[in-house]
């Protein structure tokens, strides 16, 4: 069942039909109220979709999988789908959920800052790790600017209408920066573990030299070991230590540098080799812009 491919949604009328709802209003966006959704006897275990998705949800004894993760859905929670997750939800058909349901196809957000600036927003890929959980206030405000966006969804749409709901949606996203951001200030202490797993995963990486067999670790590699989307483990990491997935892949890569300089007879392009680099010129370009010193001028220090 796991290796089944996830049910595609091509657009959002099909999203639309799959759901036995009318055909929405405008073709790239739609506002559903999920009272208006019945689960289906034959719901799909996943399904992705061409279009993003933001979802504020209750639904008592369902359970969310979002790439490798499942999430309770026992509590308010919000949740950021991009064009091609993979996502489904796992549960009783008898159990309603209650909530709001916000699709925006990308072409709806041609000629606005939102056309790029929507992929900024981190939380699209950090729902791979967890959702976004909501104070009753909080959800109180993403609800009237969702009640505010199907006002002039549903309304007759004028030449007025698209940039009165491109600020709405920007209004949205922004709200949710912040409770994001509060999140992460909230669950310090969940953080904290997350960046000592990853220096332990860095040290034992590199002090059996694993990376001889498989080469520096990419950001990819790193947020994939801790079950993480990247943007998600570096926007952690810089928010507690300052400093990015890569950098901290970096610093790990230059103490091994310096320890084999300074306790090996290895020679500068042995050691180069050794860490994954193709050609010494790039190690001994890498070292000095983190060093201020080359390689030879940090060995000589110690002789």
């Amino acid at each position: 069942m796991e290796n089944k491919a996830p049910h595609e949604f091509q657009s959002i009328s099909a999203y639309h039909q799959f759901r036995g709802l009318p055909a929405p209003e405008h073709p790239l966006i739609s506002v559903i109220n999920f009272d208006d959704i019945q689960l289906r006897t034959d719901e799909p275990d996943r399904m992705v979709s061409s279009y993003f998705t933001i979802a504020l949800k209750r639904h008592p004894g369902a359970r969310l999988t979002y790439g490798q993760q499942e999430y309770d859905f026992n509590e308010g929670v919000m949740l950021f789908m991009a064009p091609g997750q993979v996502f489904g939800i796992r549960g009783s058909i008898n159990e309603r959920p209650k909530g709001w349901l916000l699709m925006v196809h990308p072409d709806f957000l041609w000629n606005t800052h939102l056309a790029r600036g929507i992929k900024d927003y981190e939380y699209f890929d950090y729902s791979a790790n967890e959702a976004l959980f909501l104070s009753q206030k909080e959800e109180g405000s993403i609800i009237e600017i969702l009640k505010g966006i199907a006002q002039e969804y549903h309304a007759n749409m004028d030449h007025f209408s698209h940039s009165i709901i491109i600020a709405q949606l920007d209004l949205l996203l922004s709200y949710s920066q912040r409770y994001y951001n509060r999140q992460f200030i909230t669950r310090r202490i969940t953080n904290h573990k997350m960046v000592e797993r990853l220096e332990k995963l860095l040290n034992t990486y590199f002090s059996d030299d694993t990376y001889q067999l498989g080469g520096i670790p990419t950001v990819e590699q790193v947020a994939g070991w801790l079950h993480v989307s990247p943007k998600y483990l570096s926007g952690l990491l810089k928010g507690i230590t300052g400093q990015s997935t890569q950098q901290h892949i970096h610093n790990k890569l230059i103490d091994k540098a310096k320890e084999k300089l300074s306790t090996s007879t290895l020679s500068v392009s042995e050691i180069a080799y050794e860490l994954g680099f193709e050609h010494p010129q790039s190690f001994s370009k890498f070292f000095k812009s983190k060093t201020d010193q080359s390689p030879t001028t940090f060995r000589s220090s110690f002789n």
